[in-house]
């Protein structure tokens, strides 16, 4: 499994494979936008859990004061993604991490996870 986790204010790298989309220091393939907000950090993070918690499957596993960790797993095969969400305390954005733990692609379910939260996050004002 890849790590997890933030390491000095970072999310981790994607690795070659596809199946992996981040918005720090991504290269072309990996690369997705972070997600900007509006407010302060505490209501960006609780719009966040919000939308987290009607995606489908979803669970939040880690939680600190600028972080969130979330396993989605899939409905037929029960493959597991991690979901990485970080709050920089000097930016209003939140950083992004979506990653398969096995195989090789995903069929671009990371990235679009990803999108329909950041969707969703608009939709709600944040």
């Amino acid at each position: 499994m890849a790590a997890i986790g933030l390491n000095n204010g970072q999310l981790s790298s994607c690795p070659q494979s596809p199946n992996c989309v981040v918005s720090q220091n991504g290269d072309e393939e990996h690369t997705i936008a972070a997600i900007p907000y509006q407010g302060d950090r505490a209501t960006a993070k609780k719009t966040l859990l919000k939308v987290l918690s009607v995606v489908p499957r979803t669970e939040i596993v880690e939680e600190t004061d600028n972080y969130i960790h979330a396993e989605s797993t899939s409905r037929i095969f029960k493959f597991v993604d991690d979901a990485e969400f970080y709050f920089p305390e000097d930016k209003n954005l939140i950083q992004v991490r979506s990653a398969s733990r096995v195989g090789e692609s995903d069929l671009g379910v990371n990235r679009r996870r990803i999108e329909q939260i950041r969707l969703a996050m608009e939709d709600l004002g944040a």
